[in-house]
């Protein structure tokens, strides 16, 4: 069964969130008091409808409590996207994501139980200075705000070790989920498998913990 999401503004973010949704075939429904918008992204989306998503009578009107995941992305109208986001927490949503505009915002966002706090500028501008810092990090994903999800190439300090041998999860706290090997890819790596140089390492741990592994290794 498909995955059912409503996205809330469909502005750069929330536009661009509706055609990645889109396209990974998903079932996705757009909102947007502006005409012109929903109009533009009717062609992604399962459905677009301009609606007023402050008001609780049209979000139960659209059927909110039916969708798995709600992202909730108005652009400068703070009030607008605490409102929603309470509204679909009570509504009974399983997840809210909710975009943020300032440290102020992020909050009222958590105070009021949205599942993930997004910035986008500030996401994106992490994972840059993550980069450009290592010669080892080729990517840096936050899952929460203590936990993220790491790519990291193996130095020839790895090369032919086990990963019995390497103690990724005792001496580092971190869980190795997967091995990148040119076009190969390693899931769930056993015991014995051997890191070559160059293997790009999918790595799960705490912030403070990938930055040690990552200083280690």
């Amino acid at each position: 069964m498909k995955k059912q999401y409503v996205v809330f503004g469909l502005g750069r973010f929330g536009g661009s969130l509706v055609k990645a949704l889109a396209e990974t075939d998903a079932e996705v429904l757009a909102v947007d008091m502006d005409y012109d918008r929903v109009q533009e992204h009717s062609s992604y989306a399962t459905q677009a409808v301009q609606a007023n998503a402050i008001d609780e009578t049209v979000l139960r009107q659209l059927g909110v409590n039916n969708f798995d995941h709600a992202f909730v992305s108005f652009g400068d109208n703070i009030e607008a996207s605490i409102l929603t986001s309470l509204m679909l927490k009570e509504l009974g949503v399983p997840i809210v994501w909710s975009k943020s505009q300032s440290d102020y915002h992020t909050k009222v966002l958590e105070k009021i139980g949205v599942d993930r706090v997004i910035q986008p500028e500030r996401d994106i501008a992490r994972r840059i200075a993550k980069h450009v810092v290592s010669d080892k990090l080729i990517d840096f994903i936050e899952l929460s705000r203590h936990y993220s999800m790491a790519e990291i190439i193996a130095s020839e300090k790895l090369h032919g070790k086990t990963l019995t041998q390497l103690h990724f999860r005792s001496k580092y706290r971190c869980i190795l989920i997967g091995i990148q090997r040119g076009e190969e890819v390693i899931i769930a790596p056993t015991a014995d498998v051997r890191i070559q140089k160059g293997d790009i390492l999918f790595i799960i741990g705490q912030n403070s913990d990938i930055e040690r592994l990552e200083e280690g290794v």
